[in-house]
Order: C-alpha cells, then sequence, then structure tokens
C-alpha cells in the first residue's frame, strides 16, 4: 500500500529519496498510551515495500498528558539505515516490513497522574 502524498516528507538517505509520514491524529491505542507512536516510510519513485517504523515514545496527540517528542528526521534515517541492514527492500513489492524500536516505551499512565 503506497502512503498518500499530502502529508508525507521527503528525506533522501545515501542518496536515494524516501517519503515518511507520520499520523496526524493518534491511534485509539496510541491516545490512551497503550502503543508508542509509528510511522511509514516507502521509497519516493518505485514504492514496493512500506517500513512500519515503532518508535519508544508516545504520539505527541495523546489523551493523557503524557509527554512526546515529535520525531526528527535524523532518527528516520537511522531507522531507514537499520531496515535496509535488516534486509528491507524498498523497491520489492510484498508485506509491510516491521521495524521495533519500542525498546524502553512504557504502556499506560505514568505514576504523576
Amino acid at each position: 500500500m503506497a502512503l498518500g502524498r499530502k502529508g508525507s516528507r521527503g528525506i533522501v538517505v545515501d542518496g536515494t529519496t524516501y517519503r515518511w509520514r507520520l499520523r496526524r491524529r493518534p491511534t485509539y491505542c496510541q491516545a490512551l498510551c497503550w502503543s508508542p507512536c509509528t510511522y511509514a516510510v516507502e521509497h519516493a519513485e518505485h514504492p514496493g515495500t512500506t517500513l512500519v517504523v515503532t518508535t519508544n515514545r508516545p504520539h505527541t496527540g495523546n489523551w493523557v498528558g503524557r509527554p512526546g517528542s515529535p520525531v526528527p528526521p535524523s532518527d528516520v534515517a537511522d531507522a531507514i539505515g537499520a531496515a535496509l541492514r535488516q534486509g528491507w527492500i524498498p523497491t520489492r513489492a510484498g508485506s509491510p516490513f516491521h521495524l521495533d524500536q519500542s525498546a524502553g516505551f512504557s504502556r499506560g499512565f505514568s505514576s504523576s497522574l
């Protein structure tokens, strides 16, 4: 499934252009901080397999007030590099390639709430 162009951002990694997109609004589970923020990446010119990256941070639009931080392009570039090293072939059609970087994410409410 290809990413929509609306809301996606371009990034160049090792001379190759990719597009990535983070959901503007969190999913229900992300809004309650039951699951971390995710974003999708695809090859810009010849989209094939989509890379789905699970971060270790809450979505900035969560409903429970947990502090979140935006995903910087440097993290996206690092994730693309890691996925390529793990066998992601962005121009080949297939099921989404999942890259789990959620180590350290704590689910649910924080103790200060």
